[in-house]
């Protein structure tokens, strides 16, 4: 069907989106993950799916979780690092085991979101929305929108200094690390794993006190986070829930159904812990969504019109999204002549929740508008209803109608 009538009323549809995403972040509670502001902002979000997106089901289900643990790698491997420097002085063979403890945490926690040290922290409850938008006829295909409605803990360094300070910062904690890694490696090379007091004229020594100039910034990780502060999440991700929503309202204001193709709307939250609700999504619903073509679009931050970009590879380039999925939001900017970046969520990138969806074997992509490399709206409180951009929803609006128009003529199924 020619969705062309709901394209051009793009700027509405964003004016439509700002709107909604600035009630919620005025009216509800702050919505890290797990917390009582994120399950308002959910059931708010279905009832307008159901009252404008006319959706015939808008389910919320709840799920446990320890949302704290996604970032809880900090206190284990920052306290582990902390350890091994003075005991590379004596013991060398433990400063390297726990050092490559801790390493292994944060890269199964924060570089695969293995959910590893869960138990180790307070258990919350969590909530998703799954609303469905039937077709006349016999569905043949569907399409699923997703964004997530949980906001981040502050990132003060990314507040103060901005990404290139936060990731700098962060780099250099792991060199002090990987530098007494090193160290330790050599004084059993040099004396043997025979422990004892440690020759104080020998360069190794003298070496291991050099090295305390990555002290201080191994120390300063502890303070990476900021549970005491939530922001607004305006961007991350209230676009992109509201893209889905937004595409929904204008089909019905237009009183448009489609015949063949099922349109569905899942809010997943609590993605800023680890992808915990995608996940536990994909669990619930693992053998839904498969009788027909099923194709997912999972939306995170839109907002710089520049940047607008499908993520071909996600979780710090580990996952690779369907690449017909990919394709077809490429075609469709192109389709429009809007600027639409081929990329990826690089190392240290992080993950949307597009990357659930894939290792659940769903056809997924991701789709951002933002600088990979970290703004400083970037999970600080500048992320903001009056810090977004229209032009940048509207874009990503359009792109998504025409991707929504193209796969219902059976595109790419």
């Amino acid at each position: 069907m020619n969705l062309q009538k709901i394209i051009d009323k793009k700027d509405e549809a964003a004016k439509y989106m700002l709107d909604e995403i600035t009630h919620i972040c005025k009216t509800f509670e702050k919505r890290s993950p797990g917390s009582k502001g994120e399950e308002q902002a959910c059931r708010y979000m279905a009832e307008t799916l159901k009252k404008d997106g006319g959706c015939e089901s808008a389910e919320i289900e709840s799920f446990k979780e320890h949302p704290r643990a996604f970032f809880g790698w900090i206190y284990f491997t920052v306290t582990f690092v902390l350890l091994a420097i003075p005991v590379s002085f004596f013991v060398p063979l433990v400063s390297i085991f726990l050092i490559a403890a801790g390493l292994v945490i944060v890269l199964l926690e924060f570089g695969f979101y293995k959910q590893c040290i869960d138990k180790c922290f307070p258990e919350k409850t969590g909530h998703n929305v799954t609303a469905i938008k039937k077709c006349s006829g016999e569905t043949k295909r569907r399409i699923v929108f997703n964004g997530h409605p949980d906001a981040c803990w502050e990132w003060p360094v990314n507040y103060k200094l901005g990404g290139v300070g936060f990731e700098g910062h962060a780099i250099l904690a792991a060199l002090g690390a990987v530098y007494y890694v090193i160290i330790s490696v050599i004084s059993i090379v040099q004396n043997g794993l025979e422990a004892g007091i440690p020759d104080t004229s020998s360069g190794i020594f003298k070496a291991g006190l050099i090295g305390l100039i990555f002290v201080p910034f191994i120390i300063g990780l502890y303070w990476m986070v900021n549970y005491r502060r939530v922001v607004d999440g305006a961007n991350d991700n209230l676009s992109g829930c509201y893209m889905g929503i937004a595409i929904l309202k204008a089909l019905k204001d237009e009183g448009i159904t489609l015949e063949n193709t099922e349109i569905a709307v899942v809010i997943t939250g609590s993605e800023e812990a680890g992808l915990r609700g995608s996940k536990a999504w994909c669990k619930q619903h693992k053998d839904d969504f498969r009788d027909v073509p099923t194709f997912f679009f999972s939306y995170d931050t839109i907002h710089d019109p520049k940047y607008l970009m499908t993520n071909y590879r996600d979780l710090n380039g580990t996952v690779k999204s369907d690449k017909d999925v990919s394709d077809l939001f490429m075609e469709a900017a192109k389709e429009l002549d809007i600027p639409c970046i081929k990329g990826w969520v690089p190392p240290l990138g992080g993950a949307v929740d597009n990357a659930a969806f894939t290792q659940a074997g769903f056809r997924s992509t991701g789709i951002t508008g933002l600088n990979h490399k970290l703004e400083n709206y970037y999970h600080t409180r500048r992320d903001t209803y009056d810090n977004m951009n229209l032009d940048g929803l509207a874009g990503c609006y359009a792109v998504s109608v025409k991707a929504l128009e193209m796969f219902d003529e059976g595109a790419k199924q």
